[in-house]
């Protein structure tokens, strides 16, 4: 029996990829609060200000820690879109390019080729989702093939029933039994398919009138 775990492995994948961005984001945002909020970039401006104001530094000196902290926020920034990018990536690779591949072969499998089957190498509900395409193909092809030997000895009967009563003669006890055998022949095939059909239900108009 499977696990009822595998069918929320997708979901907790998601949850992953948005936890990672939010948890780098929360990084960047403490690291930056603790910078601009921090007693020494405050200590380190005022004693700036105090040198610049007797002439021992230049400006570019008094601005040195905002500098320090705007490149800091830079380096975060990109290292915000680096992560990104690797869940985008991991994201495009996991869930959109199996979810397009099982897409085409719906569209092919719509179009009467029933030749092509869904290949997800995963374990999640994509996967569970691709098994059932391939399961429904699977079944087509049996409803088909079923139908088509029904209707190759359907034509078969009714030629030779045809060849039977066309003959002038009186029917033979023979050729009586070869019509009663192929005749059961034909009503267990139909029974058979009778049977397959039962399991489909069908889209109906309900008649309100």
């Amino acid at each position: 029996m499977k696990s009822s775990s595998k069918y929320y492995s997708l979901q907790r994948t998601m949850i992953i990829y948005f936890l990672l961005i939010g948890f780098a984001s929360l990084l960047v945002g403490i690291e930056f609060i603790v910078e601009t909020h921090g007693s020494d970039l405050k200590e380190e401006l005022l004693s700036n200000f105090e040198m610049y104001s007797k002439g021992e530094i230049g400006t570019d000196s008094l601005f040195a820690p905002i500098d320090k902290l705007r490149s800091k926020a830079i380096l975060m920034i990109f290292i915000i879109l680096c992560v990104m990018i690797i869940v985008l990536t991991m994201f495009i690779k996991n869930i959109t390019g199996p979810l397009q591949h099982m897409i085409e072969i719906s569209k092919e499998i719509s179009r009467g080729d029933l030749s092509y089957t869904v290949a997800v190498r995963s374990n999640n509900e994509l996967s569970e989702l691709g098994n059932v395409i391939n399961e429904m193909s699977s079944n087509l092809q049996e409803i088909i093939l079923l139908s088509k030997n029904l209707c190759s000895s359907g034509d078969k009967f009714v030629e030779n029933t045809s060849a039977i009563l066309n003959d002038k003669k009186t029917l033979a006890v023979e050729d009586i039994e070869n019509l009663k055998e192929k005749t059961d022949y034909l009503k267990t095939e139909l029974e058979m398919l009778s049977e397959v059909i039962e399991y489909f239900n069908f889209y109906t108009i309900k008649n309100d009138t």
